[in-house]
């Protein structure tokens, strides 16, 4: 079968997402753009584990699941991240990995905190919330949705944006528009209705988004090649 990936809505205020992947065999896949901040874990064949920290990505990338290796995260919420970590620094696959200790357990702000399991890592995102260690700036959904912060003038709401996401509302607002068309595309839509719908003035700039945004062509997504934000 090669990847196998679910996911579901996260519990959490500050959690998108929280999703699982492994491969029973290895695999090629395309991993699209995404505005988002994410912690993810990592199995290898040999049954170790790691945690990662990956920002957004601005260009799709290639990437190979080995097999007998098993994944599984929490996409965040726009807008929140870990306070040591800020997203910027992350972007487009610049990972932090946080130590893991002799017992298992994961060494963030000097201390040792449990490995989580698929199950109960919003328990694991609800403890760095209380300690302080995951933050959210509440502007981030003000200027997502083109209001301005009272006291606050465009260039500052923009550079406050940028700090707390690690992109630029324009270029959050060119990702998910396409992923939303490329969302379309896999359902089925027509070229030609994915054009109006989302937003492109012609083919071409659709063909050239979809090739930026998930490393496929529109026919290709529409005859049910796969693309997954990883």
């Amino acid at each position: 079968m090669g990847l196998i990936f679910d996911e579901v809505a996260g519990d959490l205020p500050l959690v998108q997402r929280v999703w699982t992947s492994s491969c029973d065999a290895t695999t090629d896949f395309a991993s699209a753009v995404k505005t988002s901040s994410m912690i993810a874990f990592a199995r290898s064949g040999a049954g170790s584990w790691s945690v990662h920290l990956r920002g957004p990505e601005t260009v799709s990338t290639a990437m190979i699941c080995e097999e007998g290796t098993e994944y599984f995260g929490v996409d965040l919420r726009l807008g929140a991240s870990l306070r040591l970590f800020p997203p910027s620094g992350l972007s487009n696959q610049k990972d932090a990995l946080l130590p893991t200790l002799s017992d298992g357990r994961i060494l963030l702000d000097n201390r040792g905190w449990e490995m989580p399991t698929a199950q109960n890592v919003e328990v694991f995102v609800h403890r760095l919330v209380r300690a302080g260690l995951l933050i959210f700036d509440p502007l981030v959904d003000e200027i997502r949705h083109g209001e301005r912060p009272r006291g606050l003038s465009e260039r500052m709401a923009q550079i406050r944006f940028r700090r707390a996401v690690g992109l630029s509302h324009r270029k959050v607002v060119s990702i998910e528009q396409a992923r939303h068309a490329a969302r379309l595309l896999t359902a089925g839509s027509s070229i030609n209705d994915v054009v109006t719908a989302g937003g492109y003035y012609d083919q071409a700039q659709l063909a050239r988004a979809m090739r930026w945004a998930t490393g496929h062509t529109p026919s290709e997504l529409r005859s049910g090649i796969s693309f997954l934000a990883l």
